[in-house]
């Protein structure tokens, strides 16, 4: 059974880090693309990053680049994703989807976790 589960969120203060983790069970993550997507109280949900399947590139939303570094582990089954200099809006539900490429687009996600919150607050 194709399962994905989150997770590293909690509290930190603006300027923090943390690192999120998703764990593929099922299936290997290696020869799919993993985003991260994120979603804010009242919003909706966006794109944070994702790593491709085919050739580990790499894309990240605008609002996150230079921060976030999104990496696999396949020796674990794992995709990461590395948040530095954390700020109060980065404040989310952060979630790991699987889709057979990269899109900034969450329906092109048919498998999702079931989320892990990142609080960012002083």
């Amino acid at each position: 059974q194709l399962q994905l589960v989150e997770s590293g969120g909690g509290l930190v203060q603006p300027g923090g880090s943390l690192r999120l983790s998703c764990a593929a069970s099922g299936f290997n993550l290696d020869h799919y693309a993993i985003g991260w997507f994120r979603q804010a109280p009242g919003a909706e949900r966006e794109g944070v990053s994702c790593i491709s399947g085919s050739d580990g590139s790499t894309n990240y939303a605008d609002y996150v680049k230079g921060r976030f570094t999104i990496s696999r582990d396949n020796a674990k089954n794992t995709v990461l994703l590395q948040m530095n200099s954390l700020k109060p809006e980065d404040t989310a539900i952060y979630y790991c989807a699987v889709a057979v490429g990269c899109s900034t687009w969450p329906n092109e996600y048919p498998y999702w976790g079931q989320g892990t919150q990142v609080t960012v607050s002083s």
